[in-house]
């Protein structure tokens, strides 16, 4: 009994650790032109607690990374797992 708990409380350790999942929303939208230039920051995240004490990220960020000043849209992807977890934003504009 007890070695079937244990390789069952095993499994579901590696379970939550494999799993992910990835979720992509738009945050912003203007009137300004798309453009061609694409900026992008990210940063990680440990167990949900951003790695990195000054973390330059975000649309500012994302901005000055590809070059644009004037800002089209504005994208974030939030790709998690159990311990381990990235997120991204996408700035795209002139």
């Amino acid at each position: 009994m007890k070695k079937s708990i244990t390789k069952l409380f095993a499994g579901a350790i590696v379970v939550l650790t494999l799993a992910s999942c990835a979720v992509s929303a738009p945050l912003m939208v203007t009137d300004n032109t798309r453009g061609d230039k694409v900026g992008k920051s990210s940063y990680s995240t440990l167990f949900g607690i951003p790695l990195g004490l000054h973390l330059e990220t975000g649309v500012i960020a994302a901005a000055k990374d590809g070059g644009i000043t004037k800002v089209a849209t504005v994208d974030q992807t939030v790709q998690g797992g159990f311990i381990k977890g990235t997120v991204t934003t996408v700035v795209t504009g002139e």
